[in-house]
């Protein structure tokens, strides 16, 4: 059973001279299923295209943009050491199988290709990486709780985001879904609707420390707890913002004016990977992004400076999906990225559509 869609970002390999084979079916879903979308793009600081801009969304794993924020902050400062070694059993400790659609286990098995693994220990950014670019909810608790917590939840209001509800381990959340005594379901559910925003975080810090110390707890785990019903709910309840707020994220990435140049240069580590791509660094300055899903979500962001100086930043987020739907939106939206970065012409189509 699947739980967390872990998101790959796309590569982009190419510069098309017309839009996508994809471009145009993902335009045509954000048309005909506008309640269930939210769209906002920005080129050179003017907006394009907006559709639900301020509806507050859940944001699946693209909330992991806050988390590289903060590590890149803190290792642009020298607060911690990027070249750190993180024993595995660490990460471990807030790994559960069947949870991240096979993240963590990608990950792992990519740093054993490329050498990374010594001693049983990798390197701290290669666990901020593993974050970004395998999406590892299993890395994302480690490195929330190396940062501080609160550190990285301070981030909303030095961001100045007026539309961003509370970030929390996301691997710990799932425990708030176990149902070892069996009882009925809507009556669990019903219960936690009514948990404040507070407590219902106090709840997964508690769920998230017990993980570091009792390994008794985290093989505790019911995978068959996490009915539809319960990964809906849970999935609802993720931290959410706006595709708006996300793109005014983007910005900051993109301009490279917020932080310092130290900061910049890990952020670039982190989420830039597109631009390790011979072929991307032909036609972009620089470019990052970050998606993320669940089985009914879908969301991401992306920015970009383009070699003839042009600045694009983009968020798009979708919910209430069928495993279809999702399946599909997942196919299409390279091309759609594509077409919207390098077709000045499907941007004027966004904007003429998406006023």
């Amino acid at each position: 059973m699947k739980y967390v869609f872990s998101y790959m970002m796309l590569m982009v390999y190419c510069v098309p001279l017309f839009a996508q084979p994809g471009s145009d079916s993902l335009f045509q879903f954000l048309q005909a299923n506008k309640n269930r979308s939210s769209l906002y793009l920005v080129q050179n600081d003017t907006v394009k295209a907006r559709l639900n801009e301020n509806k507050l969304m859940p944001l699946a794993s693209t909330v992991k943009i806050m988390i590289a924020i903060e590590f890149a902050k803190q290792a642009g400062s020298h607060i911690v050491n990027v070249n750190d070694k993180v024993a595995l059993q660490e990460l471990d400790k807030y790994y559960i199988p069947n949870t991240d659609g096979g993240a963590h286990l990608q990950w792992l098995q990519y740093e054993k290709k490329s050498g990374n693994i010594q001693n049983d220990s990798v390197p701290l950014v290669d666990v901020a990486r593993g974050m970004m670019m395998f999406s590892s909810n299993a890395n994302t608790e480690y490195l929330q709780d190396l940062l501080g917590m609160d550190n990285v939840k301070n981030n909303i209001q030095l961001l100045g985001l007026s539309k961003h509800t509370a970030i929390f381990p996301l691997v710990a959340s799932l425990f708030m879904y176990q149902n070892p005594k069996k009882i009925k379901e809507e009556k669990i559910i019903k219960g936690i609707k009514k948990l404040s925003e507070e407590a219902y975080c106090r709840y997964i810090y508690d769920m998230h420390n017990a993980l570091k110390y009792d390994t008794i707890l985290k093989a505790s785990f019911r995978p068959q707890d996490l009915s539809l019903a319960m990964q809906k709910e849970w999935s609802d309840r993720l931290p959410a913002s706006t595709t708006k707020e996300y793109v005014h994220i983007a910005n900051v990435l993109n301009n490279r004016k917020y932080f310092s140049e130290e900061a910049y240069a890990v952020i670039a580590e982190l989420l830039e990977t597109i631009m390790e791509n011979p072929a991307n660094r032909q036609w972009l300055k620089h470019a990052g992004m970050k998606g993320g899903s669940t089985l009914f979500v879908l969301t991401k962001t992306l920015y970009a400076t383009l070699k003839n100086g042009d600045r694009i930043e983009l968020s798009y987020f979708f919910n209430d999906l069928s495993p279809v739907e999702n399946e599909m939106l997942q196919n299409w939206m390279n091309s759609f990225e594509l077409s919207v970065l390098s077709s000045p012409r499907f941007r004027d189509t966004l904007a003429a559509t998406f006023k």
